[in-house]
């Protein structure tokens, strides 16, 4: 009677995968933390480049109830009153367009477009109009509203423009925001008999809330500091208008390159208007920013 001897089976062993996971750990940290830093240092340099040369024009008592009607260049004084209702107007009239549009257009490829020939169509357009220059969105709008149906240049010609700009960005975040919702809370509804449009009103859409006000306010930034908009289609007013549909109308980037052309930089009076309007602008779109997060979380789910 023979018997073989079974060779001895080599048991893996893990000896240094330990210290290396550690180290490449450790070097991905430091990677992250240094390129977070990277990022934070032109950020920072700028604001404080914006807040310390914008301060002095906005401790004026005048700078944010007068506008800047019968000034000239050279003369200190005026404010930017005009300037702030007409980038308000315009991004009124902008978003009460663009937030619908996108909303629908983000929800429509999540929940019902999936894989079919419009959805795919309607991505691939959202894709190109992501990547449109501004210029190009004025020379579209100035092309059909102005020269083709007759109306004038106005404020509202400018609107349409960012629209443009607007919709893409609102329908990519709206998109995402969409996703990260669980297919769980979706199922849930659906097997308590709930109908799918009822589901995505009271379910999805409120659950994504916060994500989708991020990206409007994120949309609504971009195109509130455009300035190829209102040079082609509106020009720059230095006195108050609220007609959106007729003559000149103020704006903040609008008196920014105002000033640059009366000699910022060479003239200390332009030059503080500049900046003044510069840091104006910012602080405009950080109140938006801080109100539309107040009410996304006011209206959001409240957690049990």
């Amino acid at each position: 009677m023979t018997t073989t001897l079974e060779k001895p089976v080599k048991v893996p062993t893990f000896r240094g995968v330990g210290l290396r996971r550690t180290v490449t750990n450790n070097i991905a940290t430091v990677l992250v933390s240094g390129s977070v830093l990277v990022a934070l240092v032109p950020l920072l340099w700028v604001l404080y480049s914006v807040i310390t040369k914008g301060i002095k024009a906005l401790t004026s008592p005048l700078w944010f109830t007068n506008s800047q009607s019968g000034m000239t260049a050279f003369a200190a004084g005026g404010g930017v009153y005009h300037a702030i209702v007409g980038t308000l107007l315009q991004g009124l009239v902008c978003s009460l367009i663009s937030i619908p549009i996108g909303v629908m257009v983000g929800v429509y490829l999540v929940e019902y477009g999936g894989g079919t020939r419009l959805g795919k169509l309607t991505t691939f357009m959202v894709d190109i109009l992501t990547g449109v220059p501004s210029i190009v969105a004025a020379l579209f709008i100035y092309a059909l509203w102005v020269a083709t149906l007759g109306f004038e240049r106005s404020g509202f010609a400018v609107s349409l423009s960012l629209v443009l700009l607007m919709i893409p960005v609102i329908v990519r975040s709206t998109e995402e925001m969409l996703r990260i919702v669980p297919m769980d809370l979706r199922e849930a509804s659906y097997a308590l008999g709930v109908p799918k449009w009822k589901t995505i009103m009271r379910i999805v859409i409120p659950t994504a809330l916060s994500g989708i006000v991020t990206g409007v306010m994120l949309a609504l930034a971009r195109v509130m500091g455009e300035t190829a908009p209102l040079l082609v289609l509106v020009g720059y007013a230095q006195a108050m208008n609220f007609d959106m549909f007729g003559g000149f109308m103020g704006s903040l980037p609008g008196m920014m390159y105002d000033q640059i052309s009366a000699g910022a930089g060479a003239n200390p009076v332009p030059t503080d208007r500049l900046w003044g309007a510069a840091l104006t602008l910012i602080l405009l779109i950080a109140v938006l920013n801080v109100g539309a997060r107040v009410l996304a979380k006011f209206f959001s789910p409240k957690k049990v």
